[in-house]
């Protein structure tokens, strides 16, 4: 898990860390301005079920494009990757938001989160796909 590009907001992804650490998982955090290349790293080394990808400042996009060919590539294809923060420049409507959704659905992440979203939502669905 960490923080993707050029974003530097650690209080979230260390709030986060600690929520996973107190759900017994144990997870690796490469912290604040990882490149994709820091994430799938971290994964092989580890061993990881999953990548947890934060994006606050809104260059997602740009942060994140590919990532889930270079798991593949890298000789992790089934890892989960999960994305959340906020994804897109400014305050999007919840079509707005469903859009952007779908658009990192396309580019092969599994599980994609707005802003705000409760960490429990989306530990309970890493415990649901790794049955």
């Amino acid at each position: 898990m960490g923080v993707i590009g050029a974003d530097v907001h650690a209080v979230g992804n260390q709030l986060l860390e600690h929520v996973l650490k107190e759900r017994g998982i144990d997870a690796k955090n490469i912290g604040v301005m990882s490149s994709q290349k820091d994430f799938i790293e971290a994964a092989m080394e580890t061993g990881a079920d999953a990548i947890w990808v934060s994006s606050l400042y809104g260059h997602a996009e740009m942060d994140c494009r590919g990532l889930p060919q270079k798991c593949i590539e890298s000789g992790i294809p089934d890892i989960l990757i999960y994305l959340g923060g906020n994804l897109a420049l400014g305050k999007q409507s919840d079509k707005e938001w469903k859009d952007i959704k779908k658009r990192y659905e396309n580019m092969g992440f599994d599980r994609v989160y707005p802003p705000q979203t409760n960490p429990k939502k989306a530990i309970d669905d890493l415990f649901e796909d790794l049955r």
